[in-house]
């Protein structure tokens, strides 16, 4: 079996210290073979966020893969935010914006859809989904392709937020080149399910995380997911918190199974 340990919208400066702890704890027993955090590792990309940021990614178990998200770019220093707006980023957590991590039975590309010249809305470029395709044809038989970017394919419109450019296309470039998984975030809510832009389309899996750390929590819990890939069945488990708990607890477990590749992704429970 793989794991994969999902966090995504951490937002140092705005967070619930006092799940910092538990969230390592968690991560530490829950041993997994790679961890995603999909963008918004920061508040608004100040130093001490990016400090703080750092401090959690050192102390996670197994490889762990970041992307960057809007709120990880300047918002207050218009120059930076033009210039070099991934520095912080990138003395963090790593020179990669869109790396890539094998482990085990899973094959996982990061995409950055963050972008400097928009605070919300993000962006699938052309390169990105070139990229993807090409790391994905280097997967061994049988490897779970998965993505990780910040703003989800779908945005709904109850959210008030603004659907990423390219979201329409890029799905189709992903369901192309084989992915079976996307990660995201963006949106503080939690989802998982099948997805396909039209009846008879390839489906992938998207699994969408609320907010890890944030206090800015819209109503919702503090969540992440937990994605156990294990003969050709993905298990997807959600742990969140529960009212002021300072802590994580096991939530809902859900199951898919590919039918094919051709067909893609679907429910088991």
């Amino acid at each position: 079996m793989t794991r994969l340990l999902h966090l995504s919208d951490l937002h140092f400066g705005t967070e619930r210290a006092g799940l910092v702890a538990p969230l390592i704890a968690l991560a530490q027993r829950l041993r997994p073979d790679v961890v995603v955090i999909s963008g918004d590792l920061t508040q608004r990309a100040r130093p001490r966020e990016w400090a703080a940021a750092a401090d959690l990614v050192a102390a996670l178990p197994g490889a762990v893969l970041c992307v960057p998200g809007n709120h990880d770019v300047p918002l207050y220093n218009p120059l930076a935010r033009l210039l070099w707006p991934w520095r912080g980023f990138r003395a963090a957590v790593g020179p990669a914006l869109e790396p890539v991590v094998e482990a085990g039975d899973m094959l996982v590309a990061g995409v950055n859809t963050a972008d400097p010249f928009a605070w919300q809305r993000g962006v699938l470029r052309p390169r990105a989904l070139a990229q993807v395709a090409q790391v994905f044809r280097g997967a061994r038989a049988g490897q779970l392709r998965v993505v990780a970017l910040h703003h989800p394919l779908t945005t709904p419109a109850a959210t008030g937020k603004t659907p990423m450019r390219g979201a329409g296309a890029g799905a189709e470039a992903l369901a192309r080149a084989g992915a079976d998984v996307v990660l995201s975030g963006h949106l503080h809510l939690w989802a998982a399910a099948p997805f396909a832009l039209r009846k008879g389309a390839r489906s992938m899996l998207c699994v969408q995380a609320g907010t890890t750390l944030s206090s800015r929590l819209r109503g919702e819990d503090n969540d992440l997911n937990v994605v156990d890939f294990d003969q050709g069945l993905v298990t997807v488990t959600r742990w969140r918190t529960q009212g002021e708990a300072l802590a994580f607890a096991q939530g809902s477990v859900t199951r898919y199974r590919q039918a094919d590749d051709a067909a893609g992704w679907q429910g088991m429970d």
